[in-house]
C-alpha cells in the first residue's frame, strides 16, 4: 500500500491540484484516493483534471445520473472505495435507497446477459448496428 500524502506535506504540482480539489469541491478534505495517487503526481494531475471535467462540466446528463452510472461501473469493477465514495455523492444528490436498489438490480441483470451473449457468442442483430440517435 502507498503512503497517503497529507496536504500539510504536499508541494509543488501536488499542493496545487490538492489546492484545485479543495477550491471546486468548496471543502478543506482531500480524499483518500487523491492522497494515495499523489505519490505520482502526473497521475494525480490527469486524474483530476478528467474527473473534474467528466463529473463537473455541464452538458446533458444530470450530476445524479452520472453519479449513479459511476456507481454501476464501480459494482462492476469491485471498486468498493469508488462504490462509498460515489454512493455518498450520489445521496447528496438526491439518490434515495429504492433508486440505489433498483440501480443494483439493473446492474445485476446487464452482468448476467451480457455473461450469456458473451457465453453464447450471440452475433449482434442488424437492427442494433446502427442505433438511431435522437437529436434533440
Amino acid at each position: 500500500m502507498q503512503p497517503l500524502i497529507e496536504y500539510e506535506h504536499s508541494q509543488g504540482l501536488v499542493r496545487e491540484v490538492f489546492d484545485d480539489i479543495r477550491a471546486t469541491r468548496q471543502t478543506n478534505e482531500i480524499n483518500n484516493f487523491w492522497k494515495a495517487i499523489a505519490n505520482h503526481p502526473p497521475t494525480l494531475q490527469r486524474t483530476w483534471a478528467t474527473l473534474k471535467d467528466v463529473m463537473g462540466s455541464p452538458g446533458e446528463l444530470d450530476p445524479l445520473v452520472r453519479e449513479l452510472i459511476y456507481i454501476a461501473v464501480s459494482v462492476t469493477n469491485g471498486c468498493d472505495y469508488c462504490i462509498a465514495s460515489h454512493q455518498a455523492a450520489a445521496i447528496s444528490k438526491g439518490m434515495t435507497q429504492g433508486m440505489f436498489g433498483e440501480l443494483l438490480s439493473v446492474v445485476a441483470a446487464a452482468n448476467m446477459t451480457n455473461r450469456l451473449a458473451n457465453g453464447y457468442q450471440v452475433p449482434v442483430d442488424d437492427k442494433f448496428k446502427q442505433p438511431t440517435v435522437i437529436a434533440k
